[in-house]
């Protein structure tokens, strides 16, 4: 049996390989500084946005054109009942959902029967100065 003897480049070779393979453990500034960049995340804005105030406009008996115009053209119409509007509002921010709000426009005779969701028409404002 023959022995051979690793050419003394070869251990340089190994050896340097060993040192560079243990650098990548250090704790280098660079690295840690694009550990904290991250790429942008733009504002997405989805659906009808409906105020407050919008809702308020809305009076039982109106047409789907009337509600159509202080709403806006609903996001979703569905094929198989035309008495119902579904107007979905989504908002993120950087990536995280900041708001996500659903409302049901409901028609009976091809007039506002009412509404259903997350946000609600304000109650009228009571008289000031009335005294009881």
């Amino acid at each position: 049996m023959r022995f051979t003897t690793l050419s003394p480049n070869l251990l340089l070779a190994a050896f340097l390989t060993s040192l560079l393979a243990g650098c990548g453990s250090w704790s280098n500034p660079i690295e840690r500084a694009m550990d904290r960049i991250s790429p942008y995340k733009a504002d997405i804005q989805q659906g009808n946005a409906i105020s407050q105030d919008m809702l308020a406009r809305l009076k039982p008996g109106m047409t789907p054109s009337q509600v159509r115009f202080v709403l806006g053209t609903p996001l979703l119409v569905d094929p198989f009942r035309d008495n119902r509007w579904d107007y979905v509002y989504r908002l993120e921010k950087g990536g995280k959902l900041v708001e996500d709000r659903r409302i049901t426009v409901v028609f009976e005779n091809d007039k506002l029967k009412g509404i259903k969701g997350d946000v609600v028409a304000a109650e009228p404002a009571k008289a000031e100065g009335v005294k009881k």
